[in-house]
């Protein structure tokens, strides 16, 4: 790969509530290493808001568009952030990825596996590489939980809780793609929770297999409102996951147990370090390691922003960016896994969703239940 330039050439799909609340305050961040050129969406009046903003956050001079392909040859950006709605992430994730540009997605980059392989061809045939908005790794407590349990400083990792309980009201689900498989991929299993999972997943590993639940209490929707999990992962630790838009008292909460201490954090949309706690097993009298426990490095939030750094610092380096490739697929295969395991009634294990079964080409697996015909 080539040597980039001083500043990377970058555009935004998508300009409403996620690109300008999230991306454009994180491009600003990186203003020296990353230029806004362009920014695309069928809005036109949206658009133009957005360019205000931008120009607002010292971002002036983004060219709009209400074509996709028109930007991708005349701006040929270097990088593209999307922000759209999920039915949209693979055909314009892919589109970039032949522009020759590397591609930073909202979640879920696709709503099946089916789709990311094709992303992954997609990789493959461009040497470009597409990455997905998790941002909760990039913290600084995330990236030292991590490091702790991988070293086994806080023993063997052997019972964990993955919580996403949050309240969405009907005027929520009245947008038109939200509660629908074909837009949205699913229920809060795709478009709430995975931020949590995906972080357990980070934290523990690779899963084995997952034995689950999924219903519709509350909301008229195609998809489910809630879903529980149990997870086993290859180290042996063992894992409860919920996912819900039905709690009154909304929180994000991740809880590890291993054999010399419990990590929990607690939050709701994002964490630093203070959401995190480190308690002593009994009997573990050892001042100097627990004070390391509590004492990250630095104190950076879960965010876009350090997110984006991250990816920066892998197209300069000429690397496959975090957050792709077979870690990403993985987040992705533990939903689809979940949603056959809760609509068949049976246990499903790792790499058992291939091409030829229906939970590979949708979520809902063509249930006579939970399909869209239904």
């Amino acid at each position: 790969m080539p040597s980039p330039p001083t500043r990377l050439r970058a555009a935004v799909i998508g300009t409403g509530a996620i690109v300008t609340g999230s991306h454009l305050p994180a491009l600003a961040a990186h203003a020296e290493r990353v230029e806004l050129v362009a920014a695309v969406d069928i809005d036109a009046a949206r658009l133009d808001a957005f360019r205000e903003a931008a120009a607002a956050a010292g971002l002036p001079g983004v060219r709009g568009y209400t074509d996709l392909a028109a930007m991708l040859a005349e701006a040929r950006p270097d990088l593209v952030l999307i922000g759209t709605p999920p039915s949209l992430h693979r055909e314009q994730t892919i589109a970039a990825l032949q522009a020759g540009a590397w591609v930073l997605c909202e979640k879920p980059l696709t709503l099946s596996l089916a789709e990311y392989d094709e992303i992954a061809a997609a990789e493959q045939a461009t040497g470009v590489y597409a990455s997905v908005v998790f941002q909760h790794r990039y913290g600084s407590g995330a990236v030292h939980a991590r490091q702790l349990i991988a070293s086994g400083e806080l023993g063997a990792p052997l019972v964990a809780h993955c919580q996403t309980t949050w309240h969405r009201d009907t005027a929520y689900y009245a947008v038109p793609w939200r509660g629908r498989w074909a837009t949205e991929g699913g229920g809060p299993t795709m478009g709430h929770g995975i931020h949590q999972y995906d972080l357990l997943l980070h934290l523990l590993g690779d899963w084995t297999e997952i034995r689950a639940m999924a219903a519709r209490l509350v909301h008229d929707v195609e998809s489910e409102d809630v879903s529980t999990a149990l997870v086993r992962f290859a180290s042996g630790a063992m894992a409860t996951v919920v996912n819900s838009v039905l709690s009154p008292d909304e929180v994000s909460r991740i809880r590890i147990d291993c054999a010399d201490a419990t990590v929990e954090l607690t939050h709701l949309y994002g964490h630093r370090n203070e959401d995190w706690v480190y308690t002593p097993r009994p009997g573990l009298d050892d001042e100097e390691r627990v004070a390391r426990w509590r004492t990250p490095a630095e104190d950076v939030p879960s965010s876009h922003t350090v997110q984006l750094g991250a990816v920066l610092d892998a197209y300069e380096r000429g690397e496959r960016p975090p957050g792709s490739g077979q870690e990403a697929r993985r987040t992705i295969e533990f939903a689809a896994a979940l949603y056959k395991s809760a609509f068949t009634g049976a246990p499903v294990r790792a790499g058992e969703i291939k091409p030829g079964d229906p939970y590979y080409e949708a979520m809902h697996g063509n249930h006579p239940d939970w399909s869209p015909s239904r």
